[in-house]
């Protein structure tokens, strides 16, 4: 069976990355008859700790990984340093004589501990006694039963975790309600959708977007917008000279840089950057996921046959995030800069010859499994390719985030 890893983000209060949950990607998902979840844990594993290297995927913060019952009977987290991962204990696991002897034993050697898809009973607490972080779904759990589990639960030492934040206002709610961390993609949607000015600083971020993004724009012009700005030379000179591409000798001239990275690969570079500098009042993490989106589907383009511009793909993945970074509606953004018409068409409605690239990176990163296949199709993308495809834009977010 192919082993396929996504990860996606938990963020704390202040909405900074706390950890990730490694997700796994085989080609049968829970749910579907036939899953088998001690194979896809012990798979996740053996693919993010033996084949991978953690770091890679997890950016050093903790990992969330699904523990079945048969799983923690035979102790296997214990396997694995205990400041890497965050043992999820699934809610159909029993509270046996054998699973709370393992789990005391496990919070003994100082392993967090979290009980997912929390739903109270009786039976549960000596696990609730046990853990250190209790996960509800925020969207198939009532606001009343919420309310009235954390008044149960308040007699415990324990965080909560709230899943499946979508939205804002769910952001919103959750945090009022006591929740200390944040699963969902709330802080990759727009805070409010309206008509309104841009911030001035953001302005001139988006002009000098604009002018990179133009047809005629020569290579000389480019290395003259860098220039011109300190901290765009300083981050170029980083990411040229970082551990990405290996280099025995320095890179340490603008010219040089712009020389070695291509028209291509500096367009797109100097998108990130700029695209990073209009979010900074948002989290890292929206930064780290258009990055992540940008780089995978032009990764998948060059897996395609259908010889699609890597340029047109990298900003598709990049600019698909705009609308939560300005909080301003995709077909004004769109309107206001100089794309191709199949750029436009697949940002804004989601089709035409891009949007089943676009498709494919959103369904992979929220496991949306048969979404993401149709569209894997639809390209002429293999399945089985596109773990590593992943794995390297994981690794390319994570250089340029971090320079």
């Amino acid at each position: 069976m192919d082993t396929f890893i996504a990860r996606q983000p938990i963020l704390n209060q202040h909405k900074r990355l706390f950890a990730y949950e490694l997700l796994y990607r085989g080609k049968l998902m829970a749910g579907q008859p036939g899953f088998d979840g001690d194979q896809a844990t012990s798979s996740l594993l053996t693919g993010a700790f033996l084949t991978e290297g953690l770091e890679t995927i997890s950016n050093n913060k903790p990992c969330f990984i699904n523990f079945t019952q048969e799983l923690l009977i035979k102790n296997i987290p214990a396997v694995f340093p205990q400041t890497k991962i965050v043992v999820e204990i699934l809610e159909d696991v029993q509270p046996t004589e054998e699973v709370i002897t393992v789990c005391r034993n496990l919070k003994e050697q100082g392993y967090t501990l979290a009980m997912d898809d929390f739903v109270y009973a009786e039976n549960l607490k000596p696990l609730i006694e046990l853990a250190d972080i209790i996960k509800i779904d925020f969207r198939l759990t009532p606001v009343d039963t919420i309310q009235e589990t954390l008044s149960i639960l308040s007699r415990y030492k324990l965080k909560f975790l709230a899943e499946k934040v979508e939205t804002h206002a769910e952001f919103g709610k959750a945090l009022e309600l006591g929740f200390s961390y944040f699963q969902g993609f709330f802080f990759a949607t727009p805070e409010k959708i309206r008509i309104k000015e841009i911030a001035p600083v953001k302005t001139s971020l988006f002009h000098v977007l604009t002018e990179i993004n133009r047809k005629d724009v020569q290579t000389e012009r480019l290395a003259e917008i860098i220039e011109a700005d300190v901290s765009l030379s300083y981050k170029l000179l980083r990411y040229v000279n970082s551990a990405y591409f290996y280099r025995l000798s320095k890179v340490k001239s603008i010219v040089q840089a712009v020389a070695y990275l291509g028209e291509k690969e500096i367009r797109s570079f100097i998108n990130l950057l700029i695209i990073s500098e209009i979010s900074g009042d948002k989290p890292v993490e929206l930064v780290r996921l258009a990055a992540v989106r940008a780089k995978f589907c032009s990764l998948l383009g060059e897996k395609s046959p259908d010889n699609v511009a890597h340029a047109e793909l990298f900003m598709l993945g990049l600019f698909s995030l705009l609308p939560a970074m300005l909080d301003y509606p995709i077909k004004v953004i769109t309107y206001k800069l100089p794309l191709s018409k199949e750029l436009k068409r697949a940002l804004v409605h989601g089709d035409g010859p891009l949007g089943p690239y676009l498709q494919a990176a959103i369904a992979y990163e929220q496991n949306k499994k048969d979404r993401c296949l149709e569209a894997l199709d639809a390209i002429n993308v293999p399945l089985a390719s596109v773990y590593e495809m992943y794995l390297e834009a994981i690794h390319y977010a994570e250089i340029l985030t971090n320079i």
